[in-house]
């Protein structure tokens, strides 16, 4: 899934990368799920999903994995 502006510009720039052009995330849906450790690179492409599946309209907010 390939992520709008929204979460790049508003989210994903500010928060420290994980390595070398990918960021570790956790991702709060808006059903209150919660996706933990999904991979996203150059900021714009999720990679691994987890066993979900769910749309950009479907997040609620991204945190940087701890």
């Amino acid at each position: 899934m390939r992520l709008s502006k929204r979460w790049i510009i508003g989210k994903l720039l500010a928060l420290p990368e994980s390595g070398m052009g990918y960021h570790t995330v956790d991702i709060y849906l808006k059903s209150g799920t919660v996706v933990k450790k999904v991979l996203i690179i150059n900021c714009e492409t999720v990679v691994d999903q987890g066993n979900l599946t769910f749309s950009e309209n479907d997040i609620q907010d991204i945190k940087l994995h701890q």
